[in-house]
């Protein structure tokens, strides 16, 4: 099976913790230079500098700001480009019923998502048209597949990724360019914690109780490991993965009830 990414150019987001360093780690692994996107610099630059094998680079930006990130998205194609592989990654929205959500939560999630993403996909198109190699790949939620209770905006944002995703599939793929989603169920990151905090606020119940009854809804009895979503994203931005094509795919355990 050809897995190698030798010669393949990845640009990861969220890449300064939790699945998107992983994701990062494993890309780099199997030979691909990785630029790593987040916030903060400093951390990156020790993502960077861990990562195996040479020609990394990292970019410090708020994939929020739509602009910026268009211009410095535009000028890091231009000096490292081609790039052939694009994951999608970002913090997700704050908890919270979406009944009492103010609209511009629903902005901010919107741009921090979808509209980021299509500024990232815009900018790295035409490098992977001309190398008939391209691998969008969005991680989301499970939620695209069943709303998850409490978290009112996310479910909203991740649908709308998720048939955003649905349509460029169809139109890229006679480029060689596939788009993918991952849904991730509940995975051992800080965002897990922040939000089994919260649900310990609201309930009075211990964060150990918590979790408990979190891993008691998936069936193989535990939470996932970061690295377990990086090998799903590896094998999807590899040569091994050219015929799948607008799928949204679970990683969840076997959490989702839903076919």
């Amino acid at each position: 099976m050809d897995i190698d990414l030798t010669g393949k150019r990845a640009l990861v987001c969220g890449a300064s913790k939790g699945m998107g360093r992983a994701i990062a780690e494993e890309l780099a692994s199997l030979g691909a230079e990785v630029t790593v996107v987040a916030r903060r610099g400093d951390v990156l630059e020790q993502v960077r500098s861990a990562l195996k094998g040479e020609g990394h680079h990292a970019l410090a930006l708020d994939v929020s700001d739509t602009m910026t990130l268009k211009n410095k998205i535009a000028a890091h194609v231009k000096d490292h480009g081609p790039f052939h592989i694009l994951i999608n990654n970002t913090g997700g929205p704050a908890a919270g019923p979406a009944h009492l959500a103010k609209t511009e939560d629903f902005e901010q999630a919107f741009r921090q998502h979808l509209l980021a993403g299509h500024t990232l996909v815009q900018a790295l198109l035409d490098g992977m048209k001309g190398e008939k190699y391209g691998r969008i790949i969005n991680i989301i939620s499970t939620s695209v597949k069943q709303p998850i209770k409490g978290l009112g905006v996310s479910n909203t944002i991740r649908g709308a990724v998720a048939n955003w995703a649905k349509t460029l599939a169809g139109e890229l793929g006679p480029f060689g360019i596939t788009v993918n989603n991952i849904l991730p169920g509940p995975v051992d990151t800080d965002r897990m914690k922040e939000i089994v905090s919260g649900k310990a606020a609201k309930t009075g119940k211990s964060e150990d109780e918590i979790i408990a009854e979190e891993k008691a809804q998936v069936p193989v009895g535990r939470y996932g490991r970061p690295e377990e979503i990086a090998q799903t994203a590896a094998f999807l931005a590899s040569p091994a993965a050219a015929y799948i094509n607008g799928i949204n795919l679970p990683v969840d355990g076997g959490r989702t009830l839903s076919l």
